[in-house]
């Protein structure tokens, strides 16, 4: 891949020498979208110029169908705001050059982004204050004012009531799609959740969609960038906060902040409480529903007959079928509490 995508940057660089690529590494996992790492150097104007890349391409197949220029137009929107992201270069929708279509942006060097190895020694007097900008950051994705962004031409804005139903059958379809066995606890789940609806969104904001720890790069001194916006759109806030709080995502130590501990314990109150001022009324109202909602559907689950597999849709745990899809439906219950 190398040679066409040496040729491609220098089209794109206006250079009339070449570029040589260096480094061209995949980095694992990615469930919508081939992520690609390297280094280019060349010459212009008598002068030495070297840049690190990121490379995001279209797979041959994917388990969760997203639009690389709607990934492409929410990057974009956060370029120059207070929410970190790294900076975008090219779009390229002709499968011509590579294979398939792709996306280049800036790598933003010398960060860590696996869950992991925040769990490492080197994070120790550093892993609250990350967890607390990892919150804080998501409350500043929630307020931009993405109506000033090239967002409205990628992605309709749902009416408030029917934010939580878009989402529900997006991913309801996925299951219907996919599945590979029956999924008893996760339709019975569906079923409740259209009978008990949660309440409408009281703002729509930018939801990054799959906010968690492993989708932000960092070092000691904080969160240097936000990344994976593949799943980005429209909607409730409360998505993001419903699916950072998954219990799937708890990583040994990281339990201590992703859940929202030490942050409940720094500020003396519930979770909610403190992300109040990011999220306003509609954390609130969502804190006071929890307790009621929960009884609501563990009871419905136990009267489908489900009985103890209920929990598994609650904590999503990584060894049931098709988890992304079942760790969907679990954060909508959590927004529906």
């Amino acid at each position: 891949m190398e040679k066409p995508l040496a040729a491609y940057l220098a089209t794109k660089l206006g250079l009339e020498s070449d570029v040589c690529i260096t480094g061209l590494l995949r980095i694992p996992g990615g469930a919508s979208r081939e992520t690609w790492m390297f280094e280019a150097a060349w010459q212009q104007g008598g002068d030495a110029h070297s840049q690190e890349f990121v490379l995001r391409m279209d797979p041959p197949a994917s388990l969760v169908e997203s639009d690389r220029a709607v990934e492409y137009a929410f990057y974009e929107a956060f370029e120059g705001s207070d929410v970190p992201v790294p900076r975008m270069r090219w779009l390229e929708n002709d499968p011509a050059h590579l294979g398939a279509p792709f996306f280049i942006m800036d790598k933003i060097p010398g960060c860590d982004s696996s869950p992991r190895r925040i769990q490492e020694p080197a994070y120790n007097e550093s892993r609250a204050m990350l967890g607390r900008q990892m919150y804080e950051t998501l409350g500043r994705i929630h307020r931009r004012d993405w109506r000033a962004t090239g967002v409205t031409a990628v992605a309709e804005a749902p009416a408030p009531d029917a934010c939580w139903q878009r989402e529900l059958t997006y991913w309801e379809g996925m299951i219907d799609r996919n599945e590979l066995s029956p999924q008893p606890v996760a339709r019975a789940a569906i079923r409740w959740l259209r009978a008990n609806p949660p309440p409408p969104a009281q703002c729509v904001t930018v939801v990054h969609g799959d906010y968690r720890v492993g989708n932000f790069l960092y070092t000691p001194a904080g969160i240097a960038g936000v990344v994976d916006w593949e799943m980005a759109h429209l909607g409730d806030p409360l998505e993001d906060l419903a699916w950072g709080f998954m219990e799937y995502w708890e990583w040994g130590a990281l339990k201590q902040f992703e859940d929202g501990g030490v942050l409940i314990d720094e500020a003396g109150g519930s979770t909610i409480e403190l992300l109040g001022g990011h999220h306003g009324e509609a954390a609130r109202e969502a804190d006071g529903l929890v307790a009621e909602r929960r009884a609501d559907l563990w009871q419905h689950l136990r009267e489908e007959g489900c009985g103890d597999a209920a929990e598994d849709l609650r904590c999503a745990r990584p060894h049931a079928p098709r988890p992304r899809e079942r760790r969907r439906i679990s954060s909508c219950v959590l927004m529906s509490e």
